[in-house]
């Protein structure tokens, strides 16, 4: 199969992933690898990095997969607020959470030499404050920016 993606140097962060030929919208891109760690192994390793800088996705609610170590290409796509990918969840067969994974899909069709992007939604875990606000703040440059790649839940209407 020939090569779709390619990671380069990105205007939003760092270096980014971006297609190198057209790709479909609702293709699955490539999976979001790494080791597999506890939450409780995150917190310990990297609870007090406030860097507003991470290789760590959240799997499930028994592991988190830390792209830091072993991690492939996925690691390097970037953030938006207006995604042209999306994160998908597959649960395994067998209902093993260590099996699960994270596949990176296309929303729409890609074109050649654009950067792939998603929203990171990252969860502060509480009270938002200015500090974490400055730790995440985004630069993706959409015209509807945030401004953060935290995410702020709605509260609900009951």
């Amino acid at each position: 199969m020939p090569r779709r993606i390619q990671v380069r140097r990105s205007s939003i962060h760092g270096r980014g992933v971006f297609a190198v030929a057209p790709i479909a919208a609702g293709t699955d891109l490539i999976d979001y690898r790494g080791r597999l760690i506890t939450h409780a192994e995150a917190d310990r390793r990297y609870g007090d990095d406030d860097s507003g800088h991470t290789f760590l996705f959240s799997l499930n609610r028994h592991y988190v997969i830390d792209a830091g170590h072993h991690g492939n290409s996925a690691r390097f796509i970037n953030h938006s607020c207006e995604p042209n990918c999306e994160t998908v969840l597959v649960e395994s067969d067998d209902g093993d959470p260590k099996r699960d994974r994270v596949v990176i899909q296309t929303l729409r069709d890609i074109v050649p030499g654009e950067e792939l992007a998603y929203d990171y939604r990252i969860d502060a875990g509480g009270r938002i404050t200015r500090a974490l606000l400055q730790c995440w703040a985004c630069h993706c440059g959409a015209p509807r920016c945030r401004g953060t790649l935290l995410y702020r839940r709605r509260p609900s209407r009951r």
